[in-house]
């Protein structure tokens, strides 16, 4: 009874550490990311989500040096840091990293709580030179069960996938974290909001959950990136940000999980995922993913 009570209500904070890391510079990088955790810490922050591959920088030359750079989850020295850090302030932390697993790369994202390491997310969807340094993500797409509620990962080029977020969903999902390194896309008009947001928006709203987004800034080895981290509620409206295109900062919401789960009824007769038509498309996608309750 007392565990169902926990999961009625679910008021954190997020913070979406928008940082420049530089490529090959990971000592100086880890330094920075754990500056900037413990500033969300003060602040109140109880999930800490940063941009993808933020400990290595994301432009790599070759794969070997993609390799030195990598490291092993768990074990690596930039996880550990982490995880020393989670526990000290008592936070969760969600961080993109370059991992080595038996001889193959991904481009992963790492779960850690005040207890150490939850649990870790290979990307799924390769962008472009990313395919020449990374092997495609293997776990599918899992949600983790934590105190602070079910929380799912993805990476950057992930969030164009409408099934990516579904699968959250479908495992009953509260909040998917999104580490990203956004990039220009053709076409885009610099005096909008990037694509990726929109997209945020739409897949918070189309399957009720929180997303929390936390991109990169800066140039690396020519390479722009968008910045313009945000937190949607479960109704697709922006909570928090987006956040500058150019410059390092945290933003911050703070929301009520539990709202994901009571507010997919939108009306008397329309639940957004009980309505799905499962007599016509499979029900998890044919991914062989377990449902939750939704």
């Amino acid at each position: 009874m007392a565990t169902k009570k926990k999961r009625q209500e679910s008021r954190i904070k997020v913070a979406c550490v928008q940082m420049e890391p530089m490529v090959g510079r990971k000592d100086a990088n880890l330094r920075k990311s754990l500056e900037m955790i413990e500033i969300a810490a003060a602040a109140g922050a109880d999930l800490i989500v940063l941009p993808e591959l933020c400990n290595s920088g994301y432009v790599f030359e070759t794969r070997t040096e993609a390799r030195a750079l990598a490291e092993p989850i768990p074990g690596g020295a930039t996880c550990e840091a982490w995880q020393k850090a989670a526990a000290g302030l008592q936070v969760t932390i969600v961080a993109g990293v370059a991992e080595q697993s038996q001889g193959m790369l991904y481009n992963s994202a790492v779960l850690i709580g005040p207890q150490g390491l939850v649990g870790s997310f290979r990307k799924v969807h390769l962008w472009n030179e990313e395919n020449l340094f990374f092997e495609p993500g293997n776990y599918g797409f899992p949600v983790y069960d934590t105190p602070l509620g079910r929380i799912g990962m993805m990476i950057c080029y992930d969030g164009w996938f409408p099934e990516s977020y579904r699968l959250c969903a479908l495992q009953s999902a509260d909040i998917i974290c999104i580490p990203t390194n956004w990039v220009p896309i053709p076409g885009q008009d610099p005096s909008r909001e990037a694509m990726a947001n929109i997209l945020c928006m739409a897949a918070a709203h189309s399957n009720s959950l929180f997303i929390a987004a936390a991109d990169r800034v800066g140039t690396e080895r020519g390479q722009a990136f968008n910045g313009q981290s945000l937190v949607v509620s479960c109704t697709g409206w922006p909570v928090a940000g987006p956040a500058s295109a150019t410059m390092e900062e945290i933003i911050y919401a703070e929301v009520n999980l539990a709202d994901a789960r009571r507010k997919r009824n939108w009306n008397e007769y329309n639940q957004v995922l009980r309505d799905r038509r499962r007599d016509v498309y499979d029900e998890m996608l044919g991914s062989g993913a377990k449902p939750g309750w939704y």
